[in-house]
C-alpha cells in the first residue's frame, strides 16, 4: 500500500485545553504545559495519545515561535494556551508517528502559520490544513522504531561529548589553578620580587589595610611571591550606589547587569536597559573606564568576571562591582585570571552571604586575598594561559562541532526516513 498526503483536519481531532494553568489544583494527573516539565491537575481532559501542540508564541513581543510540542499519553489534561491534536482511528495514523513528524517540521508546518502583530498565536484552523505523510500503519510503526535506536545512538554520542566538554572545564581550571600557585611557568629570580610592588601602594591606602593572618593563607606560594589583599591590587567601584534602578529611556544608553552577559562573556547590548543619557553623565563624574576593565557579579550571580569592551558608552547596574586594576602592581589579564580561577570561586562561595539570594560586597572584595607574583613572572603567567585557554576554546569549537554534526545527521536521517512518495489523490473529508 503506498503512502499518502492527507490535511490534519481529516484524521485528527484538534481540541483546545481547558485547565487555566494558573488556577490547576495539583492532583494525580498531568497537566502538559508549555514547559518540558508537566505539571499536574486534579482532573483529566484527555484520555489516549495526543499531540500537545502551544497555541502562542514561545517568545512573544510579537515574534512567532514555538520551543516545543509534546507528546502525551493516557489520562490528562492540557493547559488553555495549547491543543490535543488526537487521532480519529489508530489503525490509520499513529499519534506517536504524528507526533515525530510535526516535531521535525515544526518551522515549516506550525511556526510558519502562526498569525498576529503584538499577540502571535497559532489558529486551530490552520492547523487543520496541515497536510501531512500518511504511510500504512506498519510503516510508521517501523518510523518510530527507527527514530527510537537513531535517538538512542544520538544520546549516547551526546552523552560521550558532554564528558568531554566537563573534561576540558576541568583542564582549564586546572590551568588556572596551577597558575595562580606559581606552578604553569618556571621560576626566574631575574624576576625579582613582589614586595618591591607593594612600594607603589600610597601610605594612606596601606594605613587601612587590615594584616594578613598565617590561618587565612589558603596555600604556599613561591618565595618571590606576596600575598596581598583586593584594595591592594585594584580600585573597587559600586556603580550604582544607591541601588536605585533608573527609569527607562527608549533612547537612552545601555544599562548593563549580570543578565546581560552572554554564555562566550560578551556584552548582549541588544537585551539590555536603556535609560537616560544623564545616568551615563553621572556616572563619568564618580568613574572613567580604561582598557582592561572588568565586572563582577555581586549580587544573584555571584563572579564570573567580564571584560568591558570600547568603546564605552553604557551605563552600570547596581549587581555588580566595576573593578580597576592598578597597572603598577598587577597585569589585567592575570586579575581577570585570577577571578576566574577555582581559588578564587572557592573564596566567593566561602564568603559569600547565606541569605536566600547570594551577595558578595564591595567590603568582600576588596578583602579577598590574592597570590602576587613579581610584575614579569604575571606578564609570562599571563602569556602562557592565553596559550592554553586558546587550545582549550579549540577543543571546545571541535566539541561543538562534533555535537552539532551528530544532530543534523538525526535530522537528516530521520527527514530521508519520511521522505514520501504520493500516488494517490488527498483522502476526501468525512
Amino acid at each position: 500500500m503506498s503512502w499518502r498526503k492527507v490535511k490534519l483536519g481529516e484524521v485528527c481531532l484538534i481540541e483546545k485545553g481547558n485547565i487555566g494553568i494558573l488556577k490547576a489544583i495539583p492532583g494525580e494527573f498531568p497537566l502538559v504545559v508549555t514547559s518540558e516539565e508537566r505539571k499536574t491537575h486534579n482532573e483529566f481532559q484527555f484520555d489516549g495519545e495526543a499531540v500537545i501542540i502551544p497555541l502562542v508564541s514561545g517568545t512573544g513581543h510579537g515574534h512567532a515561535s514555538i520551543k516545543r510540542i509534546h507528546f502525551q499519553t493516557g489520562k490528562f489534561a492540557v493547559g488553555s494556551i495549547l491543543c490535543a491534536v488526537i487521532p480519529k482511528d489508530k489503525s490509520i495514523l499513529s499519534a506517536e508517528f504524528l507526533y515525530r513528524y510535526l516535531d521535525l517540521k515544526k518551522e515549516d508546518e506550525l511556526v510558519s502559520r502562526m498569525k498576529g502583530m503584538a499577540n502571535v498565536t497559532l489558529p486551530m484552523k490552520e492547523i487543520a490544513q496541515i497536510e501531512i505523510p500518511l504511510p500504512p500503519i506498519n510503516e510508521q510503526v517501523n518510523f518510530i522504531e527507527q527514530f527510537a535506536n537513531l535517538e538512542l545512538h544520538n544520546e549516547e554520542l551526546s552523552t560521550e561529548l558532554t564528558y568531554q566538554e566537563d573534561l576540558l572545564k576541568q583542564l582549564r581550571q586546572s590551568f588556572l589553578r596551577e597558575a595562580m600557585q606559581g606552578k604553569l611557568v618556571k621560576q626566574d629570580k631575574k624576576d625579582g620580587n613582589a614586595k618591591e610592588l607593594l612600594q607603589k601602594v600610597n601610605a594612606e591606602k596601606k594605613k587601612h589595610l587590615p594584616p594578613i593572618n598565617e590561618e587565612e593563607i589558603p596555600f604556599p606560594i613561591p618565595e618571590n611571591w606576596i600575598w596581598c589583599r583586593g584594595d591592594v591590587v585594584a580600585i573597587y567601584i559600586d556603580p550604582q550606589p544607591s541601588h536605585r534602578t533608573p527609569p527607562v529611556s527608549k533612547d537612552g544608553v545601555p544599562y548593563i547587569a549580570m543578565s546581560d552577559i552572554r554564555k562566550n562573556g560578551s556584552l548582549d547590548f541588544a537585551s539590555a536597559r536603556k535609560v537616560s543619557l544623564s545616568v551615563l553623565e553621572e556616572h563619568k563624574n564618580r568613574y572613567t573606564l580604561k582598557v582592561g576593565d572588568f565586572i563582577f557579579g555581586k549580587i544573584g550571580t555571584i563572579g564570573k568576571p567580564v571584560l568591558l569592551p570600547e568603546p564605552f558608552n553604557y551605563t552600570l547596574c547596581a549587581n555588580v562591582i566595576l573593578i580597576q586594576p592598578n597597572r603598577n602592581i598587577i597585569d589585567d589579564k592575570y586579575l581577570y585570571y585570577f577571578l576566574s580561577s577555582p581559588i578564587a570561586e572557592r573564596f566567593l562561595i566561602e564568603k559569600k552571604s547565606t541569605t536566600s539570594y547570594p551577595v558578595f560586597g564591595m567590603h568582600k572584595a576588596r578583602n579577598m586575598l590574592i597570590p602576587l607574583p613579581p610584575f614579569k613572572e604575571q606578564k609570562r603567567i599571563v602569556k602562557k594561559l592565553a596559550e592554553v585557554m586558546n587550545l582549550c576554546e579549540e577543543l571546545k569549537t571541535t566539541i561543538t562541532n562534533n555535537q552539532n554534526y551528530t544532530d543534523q545527521l538525526l535530522q537528516v536521517a530521520l527527514k530521508d526516513a519520511l521522505q514520501m512518495k504520493v500516488s494517490e489523490p488527498l483522502i476526501e473529508a468525512d
